[in-house]
């Protein structure tokens, strides 16, 4: 049984809008992001695929989970080139969000004005467990929020925050699981106090 339940009444009309996938690190937002694609490429929807040139840590090509899944994408230096590369694709699929610059909330409103279906990916809160980036702006103006959880290292409950364990204190650091953790609130609060 699918947990993802997506219910878009304009689907199939001449109307665009926005869904944001976020949560932790380790939660699913690249591999639902993927399955969503996937299930609009079935659909012979055309789809334009993209990630920030920052993230290359699996591949510079394509939008990678960590559990591998992945598809070919666009990588763009700056929000603002993806409408330079956009060409009227129906789906406008954006990984690791919170790494653009502001622009990109209203790169996502004039897609979605202009009759694009806007897939969101991106981690809603930083290592310090503070909203990341435009995520919160982004959350604020989509139509579907979708907050997948990881599942804490520690104590097996339900995880939202990304725990660094490296010492590195930059906001933007890209890892995988030798840098990062999920943990859930109370784990999360007792090695932060």
């Amino acid at each position: 049984m699918n947990m993802f339940l997506e219910h878009f009444p304009s689907e199939g009309k001449n109307q665009g809008w926005i869904e944001v996938v976020c949560g932790s690190m380790f939660s699913g937002k690249t591999e639902e992001l993927l399955r969503r694609v996937k299930r609009a490429r079935f659909a012979n929807q055309k789809i334009l695929l993209v990630k920030p040139s920052v993230d290359k840590r699996y591949s510079d090509k394509k939008v990678v989970s960590h559990q591998g899944s992945s598809q070919e994408a666009r990588l763009v230096n700056s929000s603002l080139q993806i409408l330079e590369v956009w060409n009227k694709e129906r789906v406008v699929a954006i990984d690791e969000a919170q790494f653009f610059d502001e622009k990109i909330v209203e790169v996502c409103a004039t897609l979605a004005k202009n009759g694009s279906r806007v897939i969101i990916a991106g981690l809603d809160m930083d290592f310090m467990g503070v909203p990341f980036g435009p995520m919160p702006n982004l959350l604020a103006i989509a139509e579907y929020v979708t907050k997948v959880h990881a599942v804490c290292l520690s104590c097996g409950n339900l995880a939202q925050f990304s725990h660094r364990i490296v010492k590195d204190q930059k906001q933007v650091m890209l890892g995988a699981v030798e840098e990062y953790e999920p943990l859930c609130r109370a784990c999360y609060n007792k090695i932060k106090h």
